[in-house]
Order: C-alpha cells, then sequence, then structure tokens
C-alpha cells in the first residue's frame, strides 16, 4: 500500500511539472508573438514575393534565424533557407515553412494589406498576395526556432528548419532536394510541417493518420488546326471545335475508366484561342490539373488525356499530322502526401496531452488539394512525415471565410501562429525526447 501511495504521489508530482511546462512554454510564445512575431507576420503579409523569387523574403528570414543562433545557409534550391541546431544525440527532425504569395490583387481590406508588384519569371509584372497562409508559416517556423533553441534541455538531437520556395507551383521542395538538402545537410529522420486553414475555427489543430493532400500534374494539350475565314469553315480545321470536344469528352476518363471508389480529378483550367468573330484560328492552348491520391490512378488519368485528346480529334478529321500535342509538366508536379501513421499518431497524443485533447479536431477531406511537402517524406527518402493543419478563423466567422487563393483571403494572426509554434514544438519533442 505504501509503494502504491508513493507511486500515486511521484505520478502526480510528474503531472504538475508537466502541466507547469505547458503553461511556461504557452506563456512564451504569446510574450514572443506580442514582442516579436505580431510585427513579423505583417512584414511578411505586407510584402509577399512569387514562387521561386522569394529573394527578400528568404533573406528576412534567414537574418531571423541567424541571430537566434542557428547555423544558416542560403540559396537551396534557388531561393530556399535552411537552419541547422545539433544538440546532443538523438534522432534529426525538420520542420518547413512554405515561403511564396500568388500573383493577385489583395482586397482583403487590412491594414497591412499587400500592396506589393512582382515581375514574375515570365517577365510579367503581377500584384502578389499572401492568399495560402505562407506568412503564418514562415512566421511560426521563427517561433518554434526561438522556443527550440531558448529550451535545449527540453529535447536531444538535431533540428533542421527549412525555409521552402515554390509551394505553390510545386517545385520548391524538389528542387531542394536536388540541390542536395539530404546530403549537404543532417538528414532527418522525421519531418514536420503544418498549413493554416480559413475553413477550421482558429486555433485547432488537425493531424491525419494517412492521406493529406492529392497528386497534382499541370498538362498542357496544343490543338492544332487550319485557319480560314468564319464564313468558310469547310476550308479550314477549326481547333475551337476540337478543343472544346476534348474539354467534354475528358470527362469521361474520370466517370468511365476510374474506380468510381477512387479520388480522380481532371480540370480545365485555362483555354486560349482564336483572335476575332469571324476568324478560325490555327490553334487553342488548354492547361490541365489532375489530382490522384494513388499512383496507378495518376498514371491512368495521365494516359488517359493524350489518349482522348487524339482519338476526339481524329474523330473529327483532323489529319493525323496534326494531331494535339500533350505535354506534362517537369516542375509542376508532385506525388501525394501521405503521413506516417504510427509518427502521426505519436505527434497527435502528443498535442493531446500538452495542449488539450479539445485542441484536436478531424474533418473529413473536403477536396484534391496538393502539397510539395511529398519530396521531402518519399517511401524511398525513408523520412517520416506530418503534415498538420491550423485553424485559421475565428468561429463566428466560418460562415463567410473566404477561401484560400481569393483576393479576399485572410487569416487571423495571433491564435493561427501561436498554434502553429506550439503544435510544432510539441511535435518535435515528442520525437526528441530528453534521454
Amino acid at each position: 500500500m505504501k509503494r502504491l501511495l508513493l507511486a500515486a504521489v511521484a505520478a502526480a508530482c510528474l503531472a504538475g511539472t508537466a502541466h507547469a511546462q505547458d503553461a511556461d512554454l504557452r506563456a512564451a510564445i504569446q510574450a514572443d508573438y506580442d514582442r516579436n512575431l505580431a510585427q513579423l507576420f505583417e512584414h511578411f503579409h505586407r510584402n509577399p514575393e512569387l514562387s521561386g523569387l522569394e529573394h527578400m523574403t528568404a533573406a528576412r528570414l534567414a537574418q531571423e534565424l541567424t541571430a537566434l543562433g542557428y547555423e544558416v545557409t542560403t540559396g537551396v534550391g534557388g531561393t530556399g533557407v535552411v537552419a541547422v541546431l545539433r544538440n546532443g544525440d538523438g534522432p534529426t527532425v525538420l520542420m518547413r515553412a512554405d515561403m511564396d504569395g500568388l500573383p493577385l490583387e489583395e482586397q482583403s481590406g487590412l491594414a497591412y494589406a499587400s500592396e506589393a508588384r512582382q515581375t514574375n519569371s515570365e517577365g510579367v509584372e503581377q500584384p502578389v498576395m499572401h492568399a495560402c497562409g505562407h506568412d503564418v508559416h514562415i512566421t511560426a517556423l521563427v517561433g518554434a526556432a526561438r522556443q527550440m533553441i531558448e529550451n535545449r534541455d527540453t529535447w536531444s538531437g538535431t533540428l533542421v528548419l527549412v525555409g521552402q520556395p515554390a509551394e505553390e507551383r510545386i517545385f520548391g521542395a524538389r528542387a531542394m532536394i536536388e540541390d542536395g538538402l539530404y546530403e549537404r545537410f543532417p538528414r532527418p529522420d522525421y519531418a514536420l510541417a503544418f498549413h493554416v486553414s480559413a475553413d477550421a475555427p482558429a486555433g485547432q489543430i488537425q493531424v491525419p493518420l494517412n492521406i493529406v493532400a492529392s497528386s497534382s500534374d499541370s498538362v498542357d494539350i496544343t490543338v492544332h488546326g487550319v485557319g480560314t475565314h468564319g464564313a468558310y469553315p469547310h476550308l479550314g480545321v477549326d481547333p475551337v471545335v476540337v478543343a472544346s470536344h476534348i474539354v467534354v469528352a475528358l470527362q469521361s476518363v474520370v466517370t468511365r475508366d476510374i474506380n468510381p471508389l477512387e479520388g480522380a480529378v481532371i480540370t480545365v483550367g485555362s483555354i486560349h484561342g482564336g483572335v476575332k468573330h469571324n476568324i478560325i484560328s490555327d490553334r487553342v492552348d488548354l492547361q490541365i490539373t489532375v489530382r490522384s491520391d494513388n499512383p496507378e490512378v495518376r498514371e491512368q488519368l495521365l494516359s488517359g488525356i493524350e489518349r482522348v485528346a487524339r482519338g476526339t480529334a481524329l474523330a473529327l478529321g483532323v489529319p493525323e499530322d496534326m494531331l494535339p500535342t500533350v505535354t506534362r509538366s517537369a516542375t509542376e508536379t508532385t506525388p501525394p502526401t501521405i503521413n506516417d501513421p504510427e509518427t502521426a499518431q505519436r505527434v497527435r497524443d502528443a498535442i493531446a496531452a500538452h495542449m488539450g485533447a479539445d485542441r484536436l479536431i478531424q474533418s473529413p477531406r473536403t477536396g484534391m488539394g496538393a502539397e510539395d511537402f511529398a519530396y521531402f517524406v518519399t517511401p524511398e527518402s525513408g523520412v517520416r512525415g506530418v503534415y498538420m493543419d491550423v485553424g485559421g478563423t475565428l468561429p463566428e466567422d466560418l460562415e463567410d471565410a473566404p477561401g484560400h487563393h481569393s483576393p479576399f483571403f485572410r487569416i487571423e494572426p495571433e491564435p493561427s501562429v501561436t498554434a502553429g509554434v506550439e503544435a510544432m514544438v510539441v511535435a518535435a519533442r515528442a520525437l526528441m525526447p530528453r534521454t
């Protein structure tokens, strides 16, 4: 009986200490937000940059991490930033935050709304805004970096922080890997990331145990024709008619080729052709995004697009030497992002224990968004990944909250950033316990 009583007292003391540490962490994160992170978030929000052109963002991120005492390298995979902190024996954990904005003119009404403009890689000047919350991600990365380095006695191992370019065009993660991320820097055992979500309550956390995001491929189709006068269509080959049939026929790939229990999307997002009412042009260009959740379906969709494009053109009388050209992008492509179930459960349990079970939510997937975090955690890499969602909208505003990639997009920064910092720190500590 005495031993049981002593054990109970010891357990209660440990629990009390743990709760005190959690409260201390939360207070430290809040103090850091009030003192540093709020201003840093507004700086990043006011100064977004396009994919692959995040020069000022990368420089500011590198400056913040260097000032904290991390070993920082810039220019990885273009504008990528890598920061390393070695803290004794133990696992290596990578924390990633994406940096790029979108070519949209902000109409959020925020006092710190972006007025930035930037010339893109094709030489066209465009407005830029953070319409997907990447400003939250990089701000939270700095916050997590501060808590990890100031509390090194609570964990053991090596921490690798990554500021990743070009997530919006899904080539930044692959570019960093190809530039030697896993050879030049400590190779991670685990990789962590989160995305702020406009359709979830601010500060709530979701940790999926399996698939997080779909694969994505960009496909371009050039439909060739023979130009002529619009009043004499029989003298040419009308690519607008051919392209129109292709757009409709492509949906049969999803509805008739793919198992109806599998996720599959083919969306024609852009169609351009012709110059005037009464001129039949000689070309129409289609831009397509393709989404799936497994490799077999992905290949079915991609091969089906080419078959339908060429077959439809043949059926409409296009000569064989003028059949559509179908090109898969070599850069805007990513496999599905799938969490490692065991590691995700560890992270979920740690968040429930340290942040409270009421902070965890489970919502069904509502679409087939893509995420190139997948390149950090491919099966071939052996890196076990966990990608989380952090709610970013006040509950009373959820019904009318603008979606991601909208010019009206806005996030409630304080609960989003502080929850993101806490979730990442708690997850990292769970994976790198003090030995």
